[in-house]
């Protein structure tokens, strides 16, 4: 596939017609396909434009070759047929592939203890497993597109690239080894930064296990003012070299310093995309470094119902708790529940201030009892949208009852930061 940067330059957004022709120009070098494999991300990654650009892959193929579609699902619930029309509307329901993380993985080789250790700085020097599912390494493929938003990430860095592939087409071991190698190294020393150390071990794996799969990335960096989605750059090929470009943007397109730390951050979580705080803790992530010590973060989240995306990882934060970094550490020592389970772990270790400020749920489905039981303080939403109406509120500063507030429709969208702690 043809190696492509494209840019939009009035900050506008890349125009559909931009957007398909570029498309089109990058299957031009791919000689005849048989068989095609599309990576594409799910629908909590909806402003990512991946929909659309996996939809037009889709049409610009269909009657050329034979076409599977396998949504980088990572550890989250599988697509609705609702979901899979909204995102990807000419393709057909019958050609998406569920992956599930816990059985449709091949291990294809591991990174060495003494690499892991060295790029951790000696906080892991264990050997990490790396699992994708089966179909990346069927050779039956001619072409394996990866599409996908560059964007600041709690566990990587910066999402997307190889992550697409080892995480949200990975199995169990690359995952949960991963996630708490970012979770112990710590988050707030990777948000937002290309090389951490989860980065590494990703680009480690990919030179040396995936080098003979037909595999390229379309990348795109995105913003979405009033939830309409705007595409500032597209990035194509199968090297670094167009990560390199999209993280470079998206530093400048999704990263948000802020002149003084946050008192009271309130935050909109949709609810066609976050249902269980496995996915809406992102507004703790994305948040955590623009919020004052002793402020609060007021999470809107009508959607939530449940804690994790499958039955055991929502019994092990019920159980476990949002209770704290050093607290969470100690019980991986010791509980064989949450060894057996470090992703989970990690995300405990994500979502918890560590009592620096306090996180507020305000949820419709969940009742204050489960709520609080996790370490979370409550508010009724029906409640708390009579002073914070998502309907009325934009994203910045308001003074709301005499008190000053930030506003963030989307905190999925970018990473917010006092730079001093950046």
């Amino acid at each position: 596939m043809k190696a492509f940067a494209l840019y939009d330059k009035d900050n506008l957004g890349i125009s559909d017609e931009q957007l398909y022709a570029a498309i089109e120009e990058s299957l031009e070098s791919c000689g005849e396909l048989k068989k095609v494999l599309l990576l594409p991300p799910d629908f909590t990654r909806f402003y990512s434009c991946a929909g659309k650009i996996t939809n037009a892959y889709y049409n610009l193929l269909k009657d050329k070759c034979e076409i599977d579609v396998l949504p980088a699902l990572g550890t989250h619930v599988a697509m609705t047929e609702e979901e899979c029309k909204i995102m990807f509307p000419d393709i057909p329901y019958d050609k998406f592939i569920v992956h599930n993380w816990r059985t449709d993985v091949v291990k294809i080789g591991e990174v060495p203890a003494s690499f892991v250790k060295e790029v951790s700085e000696g906080i892991m020097d264990e050997a990490i497993t790396v699992e994708v599912n089966k179909l990346i390494m069927d050779k039956s493929y001619d072409l394996i597109l990866s599409v996908g938003q560059v964007v600041p990430h709690e566990v990587v860095g910066m999402a997307n690239y190889s992550k697409n592939v080892f995480v949200g087409c990975g199995g169990n071991r690359m995952i949960n080894a991963s996630h708490i190698l970012g979770a112990f190294y710590g988050m707030e020393r990777m948000m937002g930064k290309d090389y951490t150390p989860v980065r590494k071990v990703f680009d480690y794996a990919q030179e040396n296990f995936l080098k003979d799969v037909p595999l390229q990335y379309v990348l795109t960096v995105t913003t979405a003012p009033g939830n309409v989605a705007r595409i500032h750059g597209l990035f194509m090929g199968e090297g670094r070299q167009s990560f390199e470009k999209a993280v470079a943007l998206a530093q400048e397109k999704n990263l948000i310093f802020v002149d003084k730390p946050f008192k009271k951050v309130v935050v909109n979580m949709d609810p066609s995309e976050f249902k269980t705080t496995w996915l809406a803790n992102k507004s703790v992530y994305r948040t955590r470094m623009a919020i004052a010590d002793g402020g609060e973060l007021i999470v809107l989240a009508p959607g939530v119902h449940k804690f994790g995306e499958d039955e055991a990882i929502d019994g092990l934060i019920r159980k476990y708790g949002y209770t704290g970094r050093e607290h969470i550490i100690e019980c991986c020592k010791t509980c064989e529940d949450l060894k057996g389970n470090m992703s989970a772990a990690a995300h405990l270790i994500h979502g918890s201030s560590d009592g620096r400020f306090k996180i507020t749920y305000c949820t419709k489905l969940l009742s204050e009892e489960e709520v609080r039981g996790v370490g979370f303080d409550y508010i009724p939403y029906d409640e708390i949208v009579k002073t914070y109406d998502p309907e009325k509120l934009t994203d910045g500063y308001h003074t709301i009852n005499g008190e000053e507030i930030f506003y963030i429709s989307n905190p999925a969208l970018g990473l917010w930061a006092d730079k001093s702690k950046f």
